[in-house]
């Protein structure tokens, strides 16, 4: 590992005008290239304390021997330096988006004689005019043979157009009308050019003109009393509007916009790109890339339009741009993008409107995409078998942890605090063993006290199912908070579980008459906290209360994703691209992701809450019926026992029940906003507003 003050240029080396630099490593190949408005400046950031550097920067720096810079006039120059260099050396340290060579594009060959529409896929060619990408190939042929009836241009391959001026027979497609057959003279080479200019013009989103042209050809036609030439031309106006009905209107018509969508985590990035050409989505497209440098949305969004048009020119490069987030230096990335076109592109957010909207649902599929992909990658039986080992590795287990929980503290603002826990078992998620927590041995936020809590009550439940079954046969007194009285039991773990064959009688209990063991009976080889030193001490320090000492602890914590142990000082630091570490980050995510969802559900259930809900026996459908018949709860907090029994449903015990409990929840006083002295009625629903 280099230090980077061994190869740091010397004060007033670095010059403080644009330009792009390369890290070379002790091989002297390229490791990253960056670009910067003020070289100077950008590069004193790298040799700084190593302890201040984002994790991903200092291995760079640290893997790096030298570095050296090419100085350059504007922005916009230093921006395309940049990208020619990391398409020419491929630096291990840049972003780079996967490349989606795989995309078919819908591709007219204008450079030929006789153009000529086909599926292409792989790299751009000159002189062919491309639309797109699209999803799937028979997409682009469902589009074309709706076409052909309008634009009868060829779409024979060249040995058999050759074959056909050889014979002086046309192919199928010639003779049923689907092509103009320039291969036996039929047209002239500008007349079929023609068709096929008409073709791209129609693609391009320019389809007005023609509908209209055709629409007003069948009227003239039928005017004539030419009612074939009519009929033949009803059918071509509704072949195309059938073409342009597969791409939905999103946006005004002439709108010309690629839009740009980014979702990612601490590792990887999904960019999702909408491609709008006449106010219709022409093309999608989408990658997902390992984030090997220290980048943000704004970073991301910049190297996404470099691989999107770094190779482009002319129309390809669309009048407008909607990203997430703008670029370091918009107006450069403006100009250069501006440059690849011929004219004017602007490169902005969308703040309102359809664009808004329709920007929303390209960052909805950016996230799809991204959660598709860590759907795969953890599906993988091999991957899961590495990730467990490499934990296992990391943490200095003895086995691999076939089981994993892992607990997260949620709040808002220190109310309504809840705990979840969550399963994992060979590397998947066993929601049916997930489990939430109230927080209930004190008031107030505190995320280490809580954890302390939450890890005492799992695991003491998990001692007394021990004890149950005879597996325990001495429980060590815990000193740390015991479940509340009347905390519901849930049912059965892992199903299937062994039970130990000298295993004591169960005591008669209500709804176990399977013999599987209750819940929290199963321990997990290794529990994860999400959080760092603090968290982690005080989940040990509650499992030691309890005398258990063969389960393993660790922490993950969210900034930097360091893995900490009890005891340690420094954290673990697994390797970016590690399994391990990527499967510690779905689970912590889990867990963060069911504790708050519950703690939302149960905030809101608080602010909705009403006397109607302490009534025994009432269910929701009653109260609806009450709430209906009465039309608020103010009027019905005013009704007498005998107007409540009118409502079908409610017999006297219960309205008698539903009058207590009003009665019971009547403020002193009514409540007065202090701000307007104005007093604060009750709403439909109950809450005060």
């Amino acid at each position: 590992m280099a230090d980077p003050s061994s190869y740091r240029p010397k004060p007033g080396q670095i010059p403080d005008s644009p330009g792009v630099y390369k890290f070379r490593d002790e091989h002297r190949r390229v490791i990253y290239v960056g670009k910067a408005k003020n070289l100077r400046q950008r590069l004193a950031n790298y040799f700084q304390d190593l302890a201040g550097l984002h994790p991903r920067t200092r291995t760079m720096v640290t893997t790096a021997a030298s570095v050296e810079w090419t100085v350059v006039s504007t922005e916009v120059e230093a921006l395309q330096l940049e990208y020619s260099w990391i398409k020419e050396f491929d630096p291990r340290f840049n972003v780079k988006y996967r490349d989606d060579k795989s995309y078919p594009y819908l591709a007219v060959t204008l450079g030929e004689e006789f153009p000529r529409v086909q599926v292409m896929r792989g790299a751009k060619k000159k002189g062919v005019r491309y639309f797109g990408p699209y999803g799937h190939a028979w997409a682009i042929r469902e589009t074309v043979d709706l076409m052909l009836r309008v634009f009868p241009v060829r779409t024979c391959s060249a040995g058999v157009f050759r074959n056909a001026e050889r014979t002086g027979r046309p192919c199928l497609l010639g003779y049923i009308g689907k092509c103009s057959a320039p291969c036996v003279g039929r047209v002239s080479p500008g007349e079929h050019r023609d068709l096929a200019e008409d073709f791209c013009d129609f693609m391009a989103g320019r389809t007005g003109t023609y509908i209209r042209r055709l629409e007003k050809d069948m009227a003239q036609a039928a005017e004539e009393m030419e009612y074939e030439r009519a009929a033949r031309l009803r059918d071509d106006v509704g072949a195309l509007k059938r073409a342009m009905e597969k791409s939905a209107v999103v946006l005004a018509d002439a709108t010309d916009a690629d839009l740009i969508a980014v979702a990612e985590d601490e590792l990887e990035a999904a960019v999702q790109i909408f491609h709008v050409r006449g106010g219709r989505v022409r093309g999608q497209r989408g990658w997902v890339t390992d984030k090997v440098e220290a980048v943000d949305t704004a970073g991301l969004v910049e190297h996404a339009l470099q691989q999107l048009y770094g190779e482009e020119t002319g129309d390809s490069v669309p009048k407008e741009v909607l990203v997430p987030a703008l670029p370091e230096d918009p107006e450069a990335v403006s100009q250069w993008l501006a440059g690849r076109r011929g004219s004017q592109v602007s490169l902005r957010i969308p703040q309102r409107g359809d664009k808004k909207d329709l920007m929303i649902t390209v960052q909805r599929n950016a996230q799809q995409a991204l959660g598709l992909h860590k759907t795969r990658r953890a599906s993988d039986l091999t991957t899961r078998s590495r990730a467990l080992e490499e934990i296992a590795e990391a943490l200095g287990l003895d086995t691999a942890p076939l089981r994993v929980e892992c607990f997260d503290i949620s709040h808002l603002q220190g109310e309504d605090v809840v705990a979840s826990m969550v399963v994992f078992e060979d590397g998947l998620a066993r929601k049916s063993e997930y489990r939430r927590f109230q927080i209930k041995g004190f008031e107030g936020q505190d995320d280490v006290r809580s954890m302390h809590e939450v890890i005492g009550r799992r695991f003491k439940r998990y001692l007394q199912e021990k004890e149950r079954t005879g597996e325990w046969e001495e429980t060590p007194a815990p000193t740390g908070p015991v479940p509340a009285p009347g905390e519901p039991v849930p049912g059965a773990v892992t199903p299937g579980a062994p039970v130990p064959p000298d295993a004591a009688p169960a005591r008669e209990e209500p709804r176990e008459d399977d013999g599987r063991p209750r819940r929290f009976a199963y321990p997990p080889q290794l529990v994860v906290v999400d959080g760092g030193q603090p968290q982690v001490a005080a989940a040990k320090r509650a499992l030691d209360e309890l005398g258990i000492d063969d389960i393993a602890v660790c922490g993950l914590a969210k900034r930097l994703e360091e893995v900490w142990l009890p005891g340690d000082d420094d954290p673990v630091v697994l390797p970016r691209s590690s399994e391990g570490l990527y499967l510690l980050q779905r689970i912590r995510d889990e867990a963060h992701r069911f504790a708050i969802t519950y703690q939302r559900a149960k905030r809101a259930k608080r602010i909705r809450s009403s006397p109607l809900d302490d009534v025994p026996g009432l269910g929701e459908t009653r109260k609806q019926a009450l709430i209906k018949h009465f039309g608020s709860v103010k009027k019905l907090r005013q009704a007498t026992i005998e107007e409540i029994c009118e409502v079908p449903g409610i017999g006297r015990r219960t309205a008698e029940s539903v009058a207590v409990a009003f009665a019971a929840a009547a403020p002193a006083a009514p409540a007065v906003n202090t701000a307007t002295g104005e007093i604060i009625e009750e709403d439909d629903g109950g809450s005060r507003t």
